[in-house]
């Protein structure tokens, strides 16, 4: 598979916050009441300033982060950590501006496309506002949450790479220096219908009685599938897994890339057979396969568009530390209160060369 094309980073953004809630951007700072009466500016540019009490809600959400994935921020990093926050409240402050209402027009509706799909791919629209709940943020502030982030986004690699040329004797090249990088190995291409067994809103799972009647309910959609049923259609109205069953509940995939159980009976398979329930963490699975594609090398005319987007963010990676000095220094950005950041690494953005 090619490692080559980065997806959006949105639609990474959307699901960690609907599905691993590893962030509640909509979190307060803990003292409110003494951020009303003293809440001083520790940064200011052309056209904004940033307050203590944005960057004391920044540090909360990165700590609400850090912390859903299992681990804490060192007591002795706290103040760069705090150093590098107030430096990318700087850097989004100015993008924002720069932002124009055609990006305005497009980030947003393709938030919304986003955040549509999310609520249909919901098992019920109380399980998404569940959700939604967990994130510490109302739905509006979500939505102002990805607008904000991907219009910086876009703003910054359009700035960036603005001027970078690929050119195709190097892209040839580095297809010709990389075969391994265009190696395809063995696929298969399978839909199946996931009968959950854990609780749509808690993930917790059900207990022993609700289990079989889960599996009682797998069986009986796989008899209707042999039966001759369409297994797409079944799939879009029974299956409870969401990035799926929108789509007839296919999945193209290579080894390593499923849970084992699932895996196995996959490449174990004939085309157009359908199994047994197959039971996961997750649930149990009815699985049709549809198609074993072999191992196979990317055609170099494929491959191009993948590697020059590649070659271009590699070269954008280099010019981002002086772009960003640069921004700063165009904005005339100062730092009046350290914050609670680290003072050698809060300072004045350099003057621009």
């Amino acid at each position: 598979m090619i490692p080559l094309k980065k997806s959006p980073a949105w639609p990474a953004l959307l699901a960690s916050a609907l599905l691993s809630l590893p962030f509640t951007a909509g979190a307060v700072s803990p003292d409110k009441t003494t951020a009303m009466f003293s809440d001083p500016v520790v940064a200011t540019g052309k056209g904004f300033e940033i307050k203590r009490s944005q960057l004391d809600d920044a540090f909360i959400n990165y700590n609400a982060s850090v912390q859903a994935s299992g681990q804490t921020i060192p007591e002795e990093q706290r103040a760069m950590v705090r150093s590098n926050l107030l430096q990318n409240l700087i850097i989004n402050r100015i993008l924002i501006q720069k932002a124009t209402a055609e990006d305005n027009s497009k980030i947003g509706k393709m938030v919304d496309a986003y955040l549509a799909q999310a609520r249909s791919n919901s098992a019920s629209p109380e399980a998404f506002e569940a959700r939604v709940k967990a994130t510490g943020m109302t739905l509006a502030q979500l939505r102002d949450k990805m607008l904000e982030e991907q219009l910086c986004r876009s703003i910054r690699l359009r700035e960036i790479t603005n001027g970078i040329v690929i050119t195709d004797v190097e892209i040839k090249k580095f297809y010709q220096d990389n075969p391994d990088k265009f190696q395809m190995p063995e696929r298969v291409r399978a839909a199946h219908i996931l009968v959950s067994t854990q609780d749509p809103v808690s993930r917790q799972n059900l207990t022993p009685d609700k289990k079989k009647e889960k599996l009682k309910l797998a069986g009986e959609l796989k008899a209707r599938a042999e039966k001759g049923e369409d297994f797409a259609a079944l799939a879009k109205q029974y299956s409870d897994d969401p990035g799926s069953k929108n789509k007839g509940g296919e999945y193209t995939f290579r080894r390593g890339q499923m849970v084992p159980e699932f895996e196995a009976a996959a490449f174990s398979m004939k085309v157009n057979q359908i199994s047994d329930p197959v039971e996961t963490q997750y649930g149990y699975h009815v699985i049709k396969l549809l198609e074993k594609l072999p191992a196979s090398k990317v055609d170099y005319a494929k491959a191009g568009p993948d590697i020059r987007d590649y070659l271009t963010e590699k070269q954008a990676e280099k010019a981002l530390p002086a772009y960003l000095d640069k921004l700063k220094a165009s904005a005339d950005v100062k730092i009046l209160d350290q914050g609670g950041a680290k003072p050698d690494a809060a300072k004045s953005a350099p003057a621009a060369k």
